[in-house]
């Protein structure tokens, strides 16, 4: 008797397992349940793989509008696109167009610059930067371009 219990205990429990299971990845194709993508995914750079602090801030950038030349001391920046286009240069290189639903990597220590020029309508973006010392300052302003 106790071993026809166990036994059907373990074929009960593997039924729920597997109900549970089925229901899980069918919530994941319901309308209005939750849905995680993957948008970037990099190891640090220049900074020993530490991260004291992370800060994520939204850029509202409006059209013809640029931030001067700049750049993060011991801070990787990632810019994602939430609305409009914007043109992400880093150090001396041609610059590259950033549409809403893509995302750039901008390594620590690197001058570079976002502008929303030639656009007609706002940029928004979310920018998280990855800092390895709080200490260091957080921006530092360029004069012209590198």
């Amino acid at each position: 008797m106790m071993f026809v219990r166990r036994r059907f205990l373990s074929i009960a429990g593997a039924a729920l397992v597997l109900l549970a299971t089925d229901r899980l990845a069918e919530a994941q194709l319901l309308p209005g349940a939750p849905k995680l993508t993957q948008l970037l995914k990099a190891d640090l750079t220049r900074q020993n793989q530490t991260v004291q602090e992370t800060v994520v801030n939204l850029l509202e950038m409006p059209p013809g509008v640029s931030a001067p030349w700049h750049m993060h001391p011991g801070a990787q920046e990632v810019v994602f696109v939430l609305d409009g286009t914007l043109f992400v240069e880093i150090g001396g290189e041609a610059p590259k167009q950033i549409d809403a639903g893509a995302a750039a990597l901008i390594p620590a220590e690197i001058p570079h610059l976002v502008p929303n020029e030639g656009a007609q309508t706002p940029a928004r973006a979310l920018v998280t930067h990855s800092r390895s010392d709080k200490e260091k300052p957080f921006v530092i302003t360029l004069k012209g371009s590198p």
